[in-house]
């Protein structure tokens, strides 16, 4: 049953003909006729039956009918209350971010919002996970932080809205005193017989460390697989080993130096990917915004 079909029994029963039914409801009668044709075909009993000229219900319609009326009643109160949450200011926000996302913008981000009983509570937590796992921490939390290799396939389009907020370069990183440390710039033929500090497979700097072995190719010693670029950034202070850092996202003061890398696509999107339904909520969007200006002042 669908709730048009019980829609239109009922106000037959209160009007008394399918024309003042079609009337009512700015449909034609045809429609009308059709709509409970395919009523009937889901019930034994018979719902209606002809009166004269025009059409009736049967007790079985009535008792229908009056059930019917409490499910529209119900339905209209259940929208009611999706658009009474979807409008309500404050409530819960659960934000999850990979870990430079999350030191570089959870902070931030608080401050952003600022305080007061309109503020939504926000409830972080960091993931992180290689980029193909992203798209399914949308079932867990209302925004989720996620970055991908900008020539890397997009993120999946059923399911899932994605805001980008940045397209942040991954630069090299070099002790100060390193040789390579005076250029402007560096190519991957400069870099790629240095002993390396990178993160695990399926993650930003590995990406880009396999790219400078392919354009050139010759293989990188990898010396260590270090996910927490404050960690890397410490390593490769002692000039032992160079790597790859995000230009904003990674705070490492002056311990390093950085150099864009020329000839090789380096860009991470830095993207928002949330449930539509979750984007629905007043609050989950205005998380939303005050992220995109947070990333923007990053970014300058």
């Amino acid at each position: 049953m669908q709730l048009q079909q019980l829609q239109i029994l009922r106000e037959l029963g209160a009007l008394g003909s399918v024309t003042a039914v079609a009337e009512a409801l700015r449909v034609t009668p045809s429609a009308v006729s059709q709509q409970l044709a395919a009523l009937q075909r889901g019930v034994r009993a018979p719902l209606t039956r002809k009166q004269g000229r025009t059409l009736v219900l049967t007790p079985a319609g009535e008792a229908l009918a009056e059930a019917g009326a409490a499910a529209l009643e119900a339905m209209a109160a259940a929208r009611t209350a999706v658009e009474e949450f979807e409008t309500a200011e404050g409530g819960e926000v659960t934000v999850s971010g990979f870990l430079s996302a999350a030191q570089a913008l959870f902070g931030p981000l608080i401050r952003e919002l600022g305080s007061g009983p309109d503020v939504p509570a926000i409830r972080f937590t960091d993931e992180d996970v290689a980029q193909s796992e992203f798209p399914a921490l949308t079932a867990r939390y209302d925004l989720v932080l996620a970055h991908r290799m900008e020539h890397s396939p997009p993120w999946p389009k059923t399911g899932i809205r994605v805001v980008t907020l940045a397209a942040e370069p991954l630069d090299v990183a070099l002790a100060p005193d390193h040789p390579l440390a005076k250029r402007s710039s560096l190519y991957p033929a400069d870099v790629v017989g240095e002993r390396w500090v990178t993160s695990r497979a399926g993650y930003s700097p590995d990406d880009v460390l396999r790219t400078i072995s392919a354009v050139t190719n010759r293989p990188a010693e990898i010396v260590h697989r270090i996910n927490d670029y404050g960690v890397a950034a410490s390593v490769i202070a002692t000039g032992d080993v160079i790597g790859v850092l995000p230009r904003y996202t990674s705070a490492v003061a002056d311990t390093v130096v950085r150099r864009p890398l020329q000839y090789v696509s380096t860009n991470r999107m830095i993207d928002l990917l949330a449930r539509p339904e979750n984007l629905r909520r007043r609050a989950v969007r205005l998380v939303a915004d005050a992220l995109v200006r947070v990333m923007g002042e990053l970014t300058g």
